[in-house]
């Protein structure tokens, strides 16, 4: 496959994944009518729905994350489909979390009270952080890629009092004492 051909799986999938969230209902940009680059603020309205945000590290993470796992377990494939294979993890992982399902749990079990879900822009944004990752864990010695994963997880949690460790955490076994200190107790 020529190098310009080998971009088109994985594009494909990416926008497979934009047509899936527009036909959810999903907002293309925030429902606010503007388009900013940052949100600061993880409680913001705006969380989710702009290009970047707090969360976006834990997408970068997935990336680098699932770069190791694939050369764990399929290194003899190339390295497109290792790609294509990471970019198809994600993109389920947008569409599954702007389900109703997904959504009412982040309300309910997570320091996300008032998440609605992303907007088309902020999944998107969201698969290429993730790409981002794959990539660069695949130029990076294994060490860097780890010191990169450890600051990307610290950072959140002592900035916003979330990260991508209590994301997991608080989706699958939500735990009161977690809950309380995210708040703010």
């Amino acid at each position: 496959m020529t190098r310009t051909r080998s971009w088109l799986p994985p594009l494909l999938v990416v926008v497979l994944a934009i047509v899936i969230l527009l036909a959810m209902g999903r907002p293309p940009i925030c429902t606010c009518g503007r388009v900013t680059l940052w949100v600061s603020s993880a409680a913001s309205p705006e969380t989710s729905q702009m290009l970047a945000d707090w969360y976006s590290a834990s997408h970068f993470i997935h990336g680098v994350l699932f770069f190791g796992l694939l050369w764990l377990v399929a290194r003899r494939l190339p390295f497109v489909w290792r790609l294509c294979i990471a970019i198809l993890i994600e993109a389920s992982w947008e569409i599954a979390e702007n389900s109703p399902w997904i959504i009412d749990r982040y309300r309910s079990a997570t320091a996300a009270v008032g998440y609605s879900g992303d907007s088309v822009l902020n999944s998107t944004s969201d698969i290429a952080m993730m790409i981002v990752g794959f990539l660069l864990a695949r130029r990076l010695p294994l060490w860097a890629s780890v010191g990169i994963v450890v600051v990307l997880e610290l950072i959140p949690l002592f900035v916003i009092r979330d990260n991508l460790t209590l994301n997991v955490i608080m989706l699958l076994h939500p735990i009161g004492a977690i809950k309380v200190w995210q708040a703010g107790g």
